[in-house]
Formats: structure tokens, C-alpha cells, sequence
């Protein structure tokens, strides 16, 4: 870090760690002060077909390419030849899986945006925090999808010996600058508008990631009482009740 810029240390080892503060506070702050705001503000009441289709392909490929980037940026490439997988092997893997996983992500968000821009009703429903969040996401995707194509399919440039130690040293308080500064273009794009993601989430409905549905787990059952007199066999879950 001793020949990093000033404008170096501060894209790349302080912006970092602003956003990451952003990121827990902001969703503290939200669970504290907007509990009920905690959702998808799901608009499957206005439109149904196309989001059956177009939610699926983008939580499976956004799951994809997630456990992709477990792997890639956190997994160490001598890790992986010490396992006896081989570097070319390991490339073609990343290159094919994470490809597939990115075109059902970018599918699938092209319906989710033609579905909400041409729906008057779910457009209507739309909030300016989730036109910034559609804009940075799309974003944040693109160049990621850019750069696996440009530098790492069709180039030369091994993230994993350059991008992926600056994630890793990120978490032990020594991030490198310089590794991040001679990343190729697309990288680095990726990485800001990322960065730039996770400063605006905890703000939009991407805190339902955080949401886990413990309470059905140990939630009563909901007793129905019918006023019918003429039910004959009173089903499970039913009990008359009389006047």
C-alpha cells in the first residue's frame, strides 16, 4: 500500500469499508425503526404470469452465480490444484456454470423490468427506491457478466490470483489497492457498482434476503368455526360453535 495512490486508498481500501458499515447499521436501523417495511412489497396481486416466470429464473441464476462467487473469490487457487483440480478444468467450470447462472439471473430480471415498466398497476406500484435498486442491480450484473466474457473467457486476466486476494485480504483488514488498480476495466466496474449495491440495500425490499420465516415453524394453528347447522361432518380444523 506504500505506492498506492491517495485516489487508490480511497476507492479501493476506504469506500470498502464506508459501505460495509452502511450496509450493517442500515439494516439495523431498518429492523429497529421499519419492521413492517421488512418485505418484498410483493405485487403478485397485480400480475401473476409473467412474474412466474420471471422470479424463478432470477433467484435460481442469482443463487448461482452467488455460491460462483463463493467459491471464486473465496476458495484460494491453491486450494483448488491441491486438490488435483486443474487450472484449465477449474476455468472451463467457472466459465460454463457461471454463464448459464447469469443468463436465467439476466432473463429473468428482463421480465421482472418489461413486466413492471408495461403493467400500469405494478408500475403504479413501483417507488423510486426500486427503480435506483433495478438500475444499480442491472448494473452490478452487466459488468459482471462484461467482464466474465472479455477478461476471463475470451482474455487472460485471472481474477483469482488478482481480485479475489484483495477480497480475502478486505476481511483481514489488508486490503491491496494496487491488486483492485491493475484489475482489467470490467472488474473494477463490477466491484464499484457492487459496492454501490450493498450501500443502497438495506434501504430497499432486498432485506427480505434477511427475512427467514422461523415464526411458522412454531405459530398455532388458525381454528375455522363454521355457523353452518347443516354441516354434517365437521372437518379437521373446523368446530361448531353454537348461539
Amino acid at each position: 500500500m506504500n505506492n498506492a495512490t491517495t485516489l487508490e486508498i480511497l476507492v479501493w481500501v476506504v469506500l470498502p469499508y464506508v459501505v460495509l458499515t452502511i450496509f450493517v447499521l442500515g439494516h439495523l436501523w431498518r429492523f429497529r425503526y421499519d419492521r413492517f417495511g421488512w418485505t418484498t412489497r410483493s405485487s403478485q396481486i397485480y400480475e401473476s404470469k409473467l412474474l412466474s416466470i420471471g422470479s424463478p429464473l432470477f433467484h435460481y441464476g442469482i443463487i448461482g452465480i452467488f455460491f460462483g462467487h463463493v467459491v471464486g473469490l473465496g476458495i484460494p487457487k491453491s486450494w483448488t490444484e491441491a486438490i488435483g483440480l486443474r487450472e484449465e478444468w477449474y476455468h472451463l467450470m467457472a466459465v460454463t456454470i457461471g454463464l448459464a447462472a447469469a443468463a436465467a439471473c439476466v432473463g429473468g430480471l428482463l421480465i421482472l423490468i418489461y413486466r413492471r415498466r408495461t403493467n400500469s398497476r405494478v408500475f403504479g406500484a413501483t417507488t423510486p427506491g426500486d427503480k435506483l435498486m433495478y438500475l444499480v442491480l442491472a448494473a452490478t450484473i452487466g459488468f459482471g457478466v462484461l467482464a466474465t466474457i472479455a477478461h476471463s473467457a475470451l482474455g487472460h486476466y485471472d481474477y483469482r490470483e488478482g481480485v479475489s486476494v484483495w477480497f480475502r485480504d478486505f476481511w483481514t483488514f489488508q486490503p491491496n489497492p494496487a491488486l483492485m488498480s491493475e484489475a482489467p476495466i470490467f472488474f473494477q466496474l463490477h466491484i464499484l457498482s457492487a459496492l454501490a449495491l450493498f450501500a443502497i440495500w438495506p434501504f430497499t425490499r432486498l432485506v427480505h434476503v434477511f427475512a427467514t420465516p422461523l415464526g411458522y415453524l412454531t405459530r398455532p394453528y388458525i381454528v375455522y368455526r363454521s355457523k353452518d347447522e347443516k354441516t354434517s361432518a365437521p372437518r379437521r380444523g373446523w368446530e361448531k360453535i353454537d348461539y
